[in-house]
């Protein structure tokens, strides 16, 4: 029997978001001038968007380990060791980003959490758990990039390193929420999530080439 985890790693194949271009460029080092600004811009919209997608998964779940779960998670993202939104805000200074609205991919991805409840809770969980399993990896790469290519200091990169710390926890407690809801539901909105962050680093790219 596949594990809810191997299942969404399967979802995942051939568009795990480190082999993106604009991923890799990142890790590379050649990413041109105000790339890293307009990503951590649109990047900070889909970040305020996550406790109240989780908010709502916990709203929307029975009592139970996996409202625990997910209870635990959000936790984290309002409290541990900041609220996340404003843990951000080092990164966004540190590569002088400034507040703008959301292009049509970020909306697109923010509307994918923002909606995800309305699919039902298996599918919400599917919607973060695409992102959670890679999010420590995704993290741990962006931290090395940012320090080896583009001159941040730990002030710089201490949401990347928070998450590259938190996220491994954070995927198996979205991963074990989801052992107790509709698997297929679940894997729907994995895959919607899943295109819609695809999506979003497309844009990213194609707007690198224009800079």
């Amino acid at each position: 029997m596949v594990s809810t985890h191997d299942a969404v790693r399967r979802v995942l194949r051939g568009r795990e978001l480190l082999s993106h271009p604009f991923y890799r460029r990142w890790e590379e080092g050649a990413l041109r001038s105000g790339e890293l600004a307009a990503y951590g811009a649109q990047y900070a919209h889909v970040e305020r968007q996550l406790p109240d997608t989780l908010a709502a998964i916990v709203a929307a779940s029975p009592p139970g380990e996996a409202r625990d779960a997910v209870a635990a998670n959000l936790d984290d993202e309002r409290h541990r060791p900041e609220p996340h939104v404003e843990l951000l805000g080092s990164f966004l200074d540190a590569v002088g980003a400034t507040p703008t609205g959301a292009t049509p991919a970020t909306a697109t991805l923010v509307e994918c959490y923002a909606a995800a409840t309305d699919e039902g809770v298996a599918h919400a969980l599917g919607v973060v758990a695409v992102y959670e399993v890679q999010a420590a990896e995704i993290a741990r790469s962006k931290s090395a990039g940012l320090r080896a290519h583009y001159g941040l200091d730990a002030s710089g990169t201490r949401f990347w390193d928070v998450h590259a710390d938190l996220e491994d926890d954070h995927a198996a407690w979205t991963v074990s929420a989801a052992t107790s809801v509709e698997l297929d539901a679940f894997l729907e909105g994995a895959a919607r999530s899943r295109d819609a962050w695809w999506g979003f680093l497309d844009e990213r790219e194609a707007a690198g080439a224009t800079v």
